[in-house]
């Protein structure tokens, strides 16, 4: 893996994937999280709700923005100092995430200010900003 070094980065770089959700994903996410409400697991339940169906959780979804920041931008070696998350709709299964993570301002002590927003159908469901502190280049 390519370690990204604070050095080479610059305001506006950014870094996008795409998963599509499925009943496994929240079956999954649901048992390692100890989150087992049932709008996420029961449809009948979920039936009954303003969603009208089952929904993922919305911890999946900036799972999705931890998987840029660990594996893509900045990379291996990054650390989260924080991150403010906006929820503005659901994810069903069958959708794709679309997320994409954008460098937004360059701090001192080597931190790195990011946009955040995960999609579905060209609509955010999902918007915040994340804070990151990169390695810089050794010397």
């Amino acid at each position: 893996m390519k370690i990204t070094y604070f050095e080479d980065l610059s305001v506006g770089q950014e870094a996008s994937s795409s998963k599509t959700v499925t009943e496994a994903d929240i079956v999954a996410f649901a048992n390692v999280s100890g989150d087992k409400n049932p709008v996420h697991l029961d449809a009948d339940y979920a039936a009954t709700t303003l969603f009208k169906e089952r929904i993922a959780h919305g911890m999946l979804s900036a799972g999705y923005i931890s998987a840029i920041f660990g594996m893509q931008l900045p990379g291996p070696g990054s650390i989260y100092v924080s991150q403010t998350l906006n929820f503005k709709g659901p994810v069903k299964i069958g959708d794709t995430v679309v997320t994409t993570c954008k460098i937004i301002e360059l701090m001192e002590k080597r931190r790195v200010k990011f946009e955040t927003v995960c999609s579905v159908a060209g609509k955010p469901v999902l918007v915040g900003e994340a804070v990151l502190m990169v390695p810089g280049r050794p010397a």
